[in-house]
């Protein structure tokens, strides 16, 4: 009797291990479920253009660079928005906002994308301070991380007498300026006096008789009377036509003493 109690004792400790065994194992089918709870784990990177290897932001240019983000997290998103702020560097107060460009791409899990990003400067040359935020929507909520913080050196775009763009504007400007300058003299400058214009006079026929004196001869009527030198009469100087009348009056008389004898 008391070696059946022994082996019965045996028999159920060996079917009580074996149960245990099996219900430690685990099943192949289950699926292991991780949730994640909290703000998700995205990875932002900042680069800039291989034309820009020295990082540097030029005044008078739109400045681009490079957003790499990876979402490091189990859930997916969706990235909204990047918008950002220049700071002083020394203390860090705020100089002027930045563009804030709007992209709604939707990242899943494990994924990585590029985004491009670009803004305006015109600022003091010397070091400033970039912050840049990105703004994601994960599961119904928002999130507002930090993409980027650093100081920056800002320059002036380097001086070409080739830039065509330089030249263009230099053209446009001259132009302009000639132009108004023209519009202005012509305004309020005085006008000019016109010089009369000197008709041909032309040259009549000489009307009566033509007086000639010498050999050469000349006509009196195409000379100016005051230009003329008229002889003076002495008192024992007779003219032309005091002969010729004279003249006339003896042959009269000597008719008129024929026709008496």
């Amino acid at each position: 009797m008391r070696v059946r109690s022994l082996l019965a004792a045996v028999a159920l400790l060996a079917t009580t291990a074996f149960a245990v065994e099996v219900s430690t194992t685990p099943d192949e089918d289950t699926v292991e479920t991780v949730v994640e709870t909290g703000e998700p784990n995205i990875d932002v990177v900042l680069s800039f253009p291989e034309s820009n290897p020295f990082g540097h932001i030029v005044n008078g240019e739109q400045n681009h660079v490079f957003l790499n983000i990876e979402n490091k997290s189990h859930r997916n998103v969706t990235l909204l928005t990047v918008a950002g702020a220049f700071h002083d560097a020394q203390s860090d107060k705020l100089i002027k906002a930045t563009n804030n460009l709007t992209y709604g791409i939707y990242l899943v899990e494990g994924a990585k994308i590029r985004l491009p990003y670009s803004f305006y400067s015109e600022f003091k040359t010397g070091d400033i301070k970039l912050n840049l935020y990105l703004q994601h929507l994960a599961d119904g909520e928002k999130y507002r991380i930090p993409a980027h913080e650093s100081i920056v050196t800002v320059v002036e775009p380097e001086f070409s007498i080739f830039d065509i763009k330089l030249l263009t504007t230099y053209a446009t400007v001259a132009a302009l300026l000639g132009g108004l300058g023209y519009i202005a003299y012509a305004t309020f400058a005085p006008a000019s006096a016109k010089p009369k214009r000197v008709g041909k006079s032309t040259v009549s026929a000489p009307v009566g008789a033509v007086k000639a004196t010498g050999a050469g001869g000349y006509q009196e009527e195409w000379i100016p009377e005051h230009h003329l030198k008229k002889p003076r009469k002495g008192k024992g100087a007779l003219s032309s036509a005091d002969e010729q009348s004279g003249a006339e009056m003896s042959g009269a008389e000597g008719k008129r003493r024929k026709g008496r004898k």
